[in-house]
């Protein structure tokens, strides 16, 4: 299995959650036909508002670039499950502040319409310059808001290991 084919397989896993219905998911006693969507995805360059989001994140400023999500955005990192912009603004910056400088750098982005998906590795350099640099990959989706089809609705996203 390829990255493309590993990546398409991953997409159309995360298209699949959310279309289920919440009880097919939740109780799994009760057998509940679960509906499927077929999608296109095109790769192409990553869009200003991704670009804009990581250098937020990467030159520790936590601004403008943060306007990509919705008031009501909801962030789920890993165990992380953040309701709001400003959480996700102010949680980021929590972590980022633990001891580190972050430089994202995408590798792959693509456009599924109201689901965008992006590929790439973060640079991780300690302050403690006796602590290795690290560089994780990361995957995310970005599914859209209905009404607003160039903000941020939802952000699923993997990065690791991160181990310091």
């Amino acid at each position: 299995m390829n990255r493309r084919q590993l990546l398409v397989g991953a997409t159309a896993a995360a298209v699949a959650i959310p279309l289920a219905r919440p009880s097919a998911l939740s109780d799994p006693s009760h057998s509940q036909e679960i509906t499927m969507t077929t999608r296109p995805f095109t790769k192409t360059t990553p869009p200003a508002w991704l670009l804009a989001f990581w250098k937020e994140i990467d030159d520790k400023s936590f601004g403008s670039g943060f306007d990509c999500f919705t008031e009501d955005a909801i962030a789920n990192l890993g165990v992380a499950d953040w309701h709001g912009r400003e959480a996700i603004r102010e949680n980021l910056r929590a972590f980022i502040d633990t001891g580190f400088t972050a430089h994202h750098d995408v590798l792959e982005y693509w456009d599924g319409g109201s689901l965008k998906v992006f590929r790439g590795i973060v640079t991780m350099k300690p302050d403690d310059a006796k602590r290795p640099v690290v560089k994780p990959v990361m995957s995310h989706f970005f599914y859209m808001d209905e009404k607003d089809s160039t903000k941020v609705q939802h952000w699923i996203g993997a990065v690791g290991p991160a181990q310091f």
